[in-house]
């Protein structure tokens, strides 16, 4: 993915609004006389959000950026959908499930009255197709959510059964998108694997629909007003694409952003003292890392010093991960360990592992060069630079242009493996030509072409799609450092079959320790999501989960883009009979007012960035 410049004309498009609402005020006027029964909740305002990293992929079998995991759950549903407040099963297009004693049969009743965009009725047979199509191609964002499933088959048009040759405990965490037979059967199964872009306007059951995408300017998306929760309460959400952080911050600022979320740290406090602004530091379940190339394989152009994991373990050491915090996050972060965030989960199922004292990793460089001699790799000509095999050893670190945050910690880790013998060839490229690195190809041979890189790792509430990443199975799909561990892969296959919550978490415990001293990843921060949002003109923003995550950029529940709306919107929505009448117009007037003074100042903005 290749970000281009952004901007649209935004005086045309608040003149549009004003247009609708102007519309919308006149309906309003109608329905309160007529009738004391609320408004339709589909209003005529618009959500703009922004954002800094743009889908990879409409097409929700390919696409694989957050951003287009976000896309996806708003143009199509989950079997079963995630709570907002703990992000725990809640039925989606499920309605109620059941399943036999030994958990290997599983059968579920759908959702009746459900229609896909384009009037459809959505059945049991769309169901059994996704599953099937996602079964019989191997389709890498979502085959290890079906592994151990033999069969799928649909008992009438609201009943599906699957029938597991294995007992499988995350039969309720697999968030994979239910797309409509009626489109997707005319395709090959090549073609849903790897090249159909997904034609627009998308067809799907969710509560907005994908009608127009400019790459590298913007996504829009229209409610849909038959959506079986209700109808969104904005009429469309408009994603619009910054390659400059600091202008979406001063949109924001102005009113043309309800939302934006990747918000400069520099920015973080100002938004929170300006005016109806809140900024939030949302935790996810996620972490950032430095990823190794471990691929085994004869073609891998990696350095091949970083296929011993001794070598990979004593780069830990080097790190002082409090000033990566403090430097490279401005805080806002705090050290990590484990693949699996600390804090996140509450016991008695904290799938967190916590390495004892005696086995943290600790800034010691002093221990990181002691190990990396007892490994072998010394400097045998006193030229500073440790070697292997009479070569002097020379790794190549990737940070992304899309993260002015990496990019910091990349000067940062630079510095400290530098201090311990180590040449580094620091760089910052595009997102998508690393994306191209780490999973190249020579001819029809894997041959994975990077040695150390920055990015991160966002995870499903179940803890299996991460632990997934680091099995020998994954290598060439999700899998970004070619890790291959016996031990690690018999144990992810035992977690997944294994009913018995507290045995499965000592397992899932094992496979954090395995990880931390093999160092596939050598784990750098839990960091927090920088979102700023508008509270004081906009409301229904839903914190997912509640207490301390974000209100966006959560694609698992979706529950502010479904209830945000205007204040004044949602104050006249609440009125009724004449009544109603006064505090609509007051509403309508307020909307015009405000919508006004942002086509003044936006004519006052700086110029489309080039």
């Amino acid at each position: 993915m290749t970000p281009t410049t952004r901007r649209t004309a935004r005086i045309a498009a608040l003149c549009a609004t004003i247009a609708v609402l102007a519309a919308g005020l006149v309906w309003g006027v109608g329905g309160a006389l007529g009738s004391s029964a609320s408004p339709s909740p589909v209003a005529a305002a618009t959500l703009h959000v922004g954002w800094t990293a743009e889908p990879d992929n409409l097409n929700p079998m390919i696409g694989f950026e957050t951003s287009a995991l976000e896309i996806f759950h708003l143009n199509y549903d989950f079997l079963v959908g995630f709570k907002a407040s703990d992000l725990q099963p809640t039925p989606e297009l499920a309605t109620s499930w059941t399943h036999s004693a030994d958990g290997k049969v599983w059968t579920f009743d759908l959702r009746h009255g459900v229609k896909w965009q384009d009037g459809q009725p959505f059945t049991s047979a769309d169901v059994v197709f996704t599953f099937e199509t996602v079964m019989k191609n191997q389709i890498g964002n979502y085959v290890g959510y079906t592994e151990y499933i033999k069969t799928v088959k649909a008992l009438d048009p609201y009943t599906v059964q699957f029938t597991c040759s294995k007992a499988k405990t995350n039969m309720l965490g697999m968030p994979i998108f239910i797309v409509p037979q009626h489109i997707w059967s005319k395709l090959s199964g090549a073609q849903i694997a790897k090249s159909y872009p997904n034609k627009i306007p998308i067809v799907g059951t969710g509560p907005f629909q994908v009608v127009e995408w400019k790459r590298g300017q913007f996504v829009r998306m229209v409610a849909n007003k038959d959506y079986w929760r209700g109808a969104p309460k904005v009429g469309q959400i408009v994603f619009s694409l910054y390659t400059n952080a600091d202008t979406m911050v001063a949109d924001l600022k102005s009113g043309a952003l309800q939302a934006a979320w990747d918000i400069p740290q520099a920015e973080f406090g100002p938004i929170g003292s300006a005016p109806d602004l809140t900024s939030i530091g949302g935790v996810l379940n996620g972490f950032n890392h430095m990823g190794c190339n471990c691929y085994a394989g004869n073609a891998s152009l990696g350095n091949p010093v970083l296929k011993d994991w001794r070598f990979r373990q004593a780069l830990n050491w080097a790190i002082d991960r409090q000033k990566v915090v403090s430097i490279g996050y401005s805080g806002h972060a705090t050290p990590a360990t484990t693949i699996i965030r600390s804090g996140y989960y509450k016991p008695p199922l904290d799938w967190h592992w916590q390495p004892p004292a005696a086995e943290t990793y600790a800034y010691d460089p002093a221990k990181a060069k002691a190990a990396l001699d007892a490994a072998g790799y010394k400097d045998t000509n006193g030229d500073g630079i440790r070697d292997y095999k009479g070569k002097p050893i020379t790794l190549r670190l990737f940070a992304r242009t899309q993260s002015s945050t990496d990019q910091r910690v990349g000067k940062l880790l630079t510095g400290w493996l530098d201090a311990i013998g180590l040449k580094i060839d620091y760089q910052v490229i595009d997102e998508g030509a690393l994306t191209d690195k780490i999973y190249n190809f020579k001819g029809n041979t894997f041959a994975p072409d990077y040695d150390l890189f920055l990015w991160y790792w966002y995870s499903d509430p179940d803890p299996n799609f991460i632990l997934s990443v680091l099995t020998t199975g994954q290598i060439g799909s999700w899998s970004d450092t070619s890790f291959s561990d016996p031990e690690y892969d018999s144990l992810y296959a035992q977690q997944q079959t294994t009913v018995d919550q507290q045995a499965r978490l000592q397992i899932i415990w094992r496979m954090q320790q395995i990880a931390y001293q093999k160092s596939p990843y050598i784990t750098l921060t839990y960091p927090q999501w920088l979102e700023g949002y508008n509270d004081g003109q906009w409301t229904g923003w839903v914190k997912t989960p509640s207490g301390d995550g974000p209100i966006i950029y959560t694609e698992y529940n979706i529950d502010s883009y479904l209830f945000a709306n205007p204040v004044a919107a949602a104050s006249s929505a609440t009125s009724s009979s004449s009544t109603g009448l006064y505090a609509a117009v007051a509403a309508g007037a307020a909307v015009l007012v405000v919508v006004v003074l942002l086509v003044v100042r936006a004519r006052r903005r700086r110029t489309v960035e080039e």
